[in-house]
């Protein structure tokens, strides 16, 4: 959801007649300007205190200028999307950060983790704004209410309102370097309005911490990540949970290696009676159930119809993917799962990639 101010937008002055004499509408005439101070736990009260650790996000490619967002984080670091510290995934651009005062650093990335969609800046130099309190994005429910800070098409420092519209949305991400595996999201779903230029900034709740990071949103004519649609908001956009985008954002810091969760099977896309279906046949060489993988280990079979994660139901292939993506190597799981019409249960310790 890259964009850059000036695409698409089109202003028109109106003129009228030069009248001459005094006008007066009434009202105050006080030449007060500043920012007035309003109740911490309202929404002007939360966008006064995170707006100062909100980032725009520059990035000079052989694509042109892709723009972004980001938030402070402990360290200094700007955590944003992989898509756009990419450069929408042209690599090799050059990073600018600007801050909520107007500061402008260079960049670098500290490590990115393309098919979860994180990416960890690095400002070059030094700056005062304060880091963002992160939350827990497994406490939200929906109907809760949400703040996205970004900066839609350029216009930085942008905030808007909604709520937390649905949970556990598979999402597909733009996995560039990833080898062309599908990769999605477990994302969180709002109504709040998100657009182009967005990516990569905090959603936050009811009392400024950040329970997401705004990365996608949906178009009429389909599903929109990274800016390849110039559509606006109609009112779905997704967020990346935090508890997610946490653990992938210490890892890059700590190591710079992100180690995903694996449970171990192929999952048949084709399947739609609910549930997903492990793969009954190899494909590519590969076999449905990893040998010696967790789900092997556990005694699932090719054939099997896994139907829930823990206590999440599971719909289709896409959606066992993004619930095994959402969580880390070592979890255990029970996985609830369908067998010749007979349902068993089966406890999996995750592996890693």
């Amino acid at each position: 959801m890259a964009g850059a101010v000036g695409a698409g937008i089109g202003v028109i002055a109106t003129g009228g007649s030069d009248d001459s004499g005094p006008v007066s509408l009434g009202g105050s005439d006080s030449s007060d300007t500043k920012v007035q101070n309003r109740p911490p736990d309202s929404v002007a009260g939360v966008a006064q205190r995170v707006l100062p650790s909100v980032v725009m996000i520059r990035v000079q490619s052989s694509q042109g200028e892709i723009g972004g967002t980001g938030f402070i984080v402990n360290g200094g670091y700007v955590i944003t999307n992989n898509h756009v510290a990419s450069g929408g995934g042209g690599g090799g651009g050059q990073i600018q950060i600007v801050f909520n005062d107007k500061k402008t650093l260079p960049a670098t990335i500290k490590g990115a983790d393309p098919s979860s969609d994180v990416a960890v800046l690095k400002p070059e130099g030094q700056h005062s704004l304060p880091p963002l309190p992160v939350g827990d994005s497994s406490a939200i429910a929906v109907g809760d209410p949400v703040i996205a800070i970004g900066s839609p098409l350029g216009l930085q420092g942008s905030v808007t309102t909604g709520i937390v519209s649905s949970l556990n949305r598979a999402v597909p991400t733009r996995g560039e370097g990833g080898g062309g595996d599908a990769s999605y999201l477990n994302a969180i779903q709002t109504d709040a309005a998100i657009n182009p230029g967005n990516s990569g900034g905090p959603l936050v709740d009811a009392k400024g911490r950040v329970i997401g990071i705004n990365t996608a949103i949906a178009t009429l004519g389909g599903q929109s990540l990274g800016g390849e649609q110039q559509s606006g908001s109609i009112g779905l956009g997704f967020a990346i949970p935090i508890n997610q985008g946490k653990r992938i954002a210490e890892e890059i810091i700590r190591t710079g290696v992100v180690k995903q969760a694996k449970l171990g099977v192929l999952p048949d896309p084709r399947y739609q009676e609910g549930g997903a279906r492990i793969m009954q046949q190899p494909v590519n060489g590969q076999d449905p159930v990893t040998k010696g993988g967790p789900a092997d280990k556990a005694g699932l079979k090719p054939g099997d119809v896994i139907t829930k994660v823990d206590d999440k139901p599971i719909e289709d292939a896409t959606d066992l993917i993004a619930q095994i993506r959402s969580r880390a190597p070592g979890d255990r799981v029970t996985l609830t799962y369908q067998r010749g019409g007979k349902e068993a249960t089966a406890q999996v310790t995750l592996a890693s990639d």
